[in-house]
């Protein structure tokens, strides 16, 4: 682990009785709508995914946001309410352990199982989460040294996608190459990062959704996009740079290599420095395409602020990173992005937008919007406290 160079840390007498009141009254109405959600989820076995499309299926790609929440929420409270739902809601995803199908095993497993584990030290959570990374890791390719996000699509031309969201789910292999210490687990999680900076990442540091290889050569072949503006070249998918961010950022606490940190800086600078950046930080859908002013994304936000959090910790810049993740967490703590309760039902945050172009979960409510956010307040009040951010077992 690097040293921390920014630490904001309160005096000793000021910590916990102090936590801003928007901080707590934003915890305070996150426990509300996640304890409004759980009776449908424990009836339905199913997982909520947004207010327009639901409860869904455990492998939908979604699924370990909720558990994650209430996972967060335990650990802010320390309540057995949480713990005891928390488990419950977590162990409907045992079965995705398993599922090869596509990358999005990373944020099903770690997001509920990881967090499960890094509270309790559950051995059985253990386990889901090394079998998890093993499944993750057979979508590897040699010749690409990448995981294949998702499968080849001739319709699109894709022969080996992935995705900049791939980052996220690296986070998964390398937990469990610390817990078994299997080299290729990390060597797999070390190449895809590196082939990401390589391939996916422009020279002003954005990138597009989607990178596509020759599984047989291992060559890049192009640029493309699946979410974001629909010209590749220039497409800056708020989300997808915050997916870089946090994924660069991650591979930096876990590597101590330079070339990520350096990397989520230049990403750092690139969005807080961008002419599109709203006012009150909370990106649009993509910050280069013409329609900028039509939509937010406030899951873009809240997985930025999350990251910029944890780079705080790391970088020169870091008093810069952590201004810039409080503005941003006010700023979704504020009316205009809670969620409400009559029209938005159980989530947390509203203003999320999906795929725009594709008119898919546009200006509503998102899962993972909620999660980041929750992450963000737990690790903004821990930096404020001098706390560490991540449990080590």
């Amino acid at each position: 682990m690097a040293l921390a160079f920014y630490t904001p840390a309160l005096h000793a007498d000021e910590k916990q009785e102090n936590i801003p009141s928007w901080v707590e009254n934003s915890l305070d109405f996150a426990q509300v709508q996640a304890k409004k959600m759980l009776p449908e989820v424990l009836q339905s076995g199913k997982l909520p995914r947004s207010d327009e499309r639901g409860l869904r299926e455990i492998d939908d790609w979604t699924s370990g946001f909720y558990p994650g929440v209430l996972w967060y929420l335990y650990e802010y409270t320390g309540n057995d309410f949480w713990k005891g739902n928390a488990e419950k809601v977590t162990e409907l995803l045992e079965e995705q352990q398993y599922n090869t199908h596509d990358h999005d095993v990373g944020f099903r497993i770690f997001c509920s199982y990881g967090n499960g584990w890094l509270l309790t030290d559950n051995k059985k959570y253990e386990k889901v989460i090394v079998q998890a990374a093993k499944s993750l890791a057979t979508r590897y390719n040699d010749n690409t040294e990448t995981i294949m996000s998702w499968n080849a699509r001739p319709e699109r031309d894709w022969k080996f996608p992935v995705i900049i969201d791939n980052m996220m789910n690296l986070e998964l292999i390398y937990e469990a190459y610390k817990l078994t210490g299997d080299k290729r687990l990390k060597d797999i999680a070390i190449a895809h990062a590196d082939k990401t900076i390589k391939y996916q990442y422009r020279e002003n540091y954005s990138c597009p959704h989607v990178v596509d290889y020759d599984p047989e050569t291992g060559a890049f072949r192009k640029m493309d996009w699946n979410n974001g503006f629909s010209d590749p070249q220039i497409a800056e998918w708020s989300r997808g740079q915050s997916w870089g961010l946090y994924g660069f950022t991650m591979m930096y606490r876990e590597t101590n290599k330079s070339r990520y940190l350096e990397q989520a800086e230049k990403i750092a600078e690139f969005l807080l420095n961008h002419p599109n950046m709203p006012e009150d930080m909370v990106p649009y859908w993509d910050y280069a395409s013409p329609k900028i002013p039509t939509m937010r994304d406030a899951s873009a936000g809240a997985i930025m602020a999350s990251a910029l959090l944890e780079l705080s910790m790391y970088s020169n810049e870091g008093e810069k990173y952590f201004n810039a993740a409080e503005k941003i967490l006010k700023s979704l703590s504020s009316d205009e992005y809670r969620a409400d309760p009559v029209c938005n039902g159980h989530y947390i945050l509203r203003h999320a937008t999906g795929n725009f172009l594709r008119g898919s979960e546009v200006d509503g409510t998102l899962i993972y919007a909620d999660y980041y956010f929750v992450e963000g307040l737990l690790r903004y009040m821990k930096l404020l406290n001098g706390e560490p951010l991540f449990k080590q077992l």
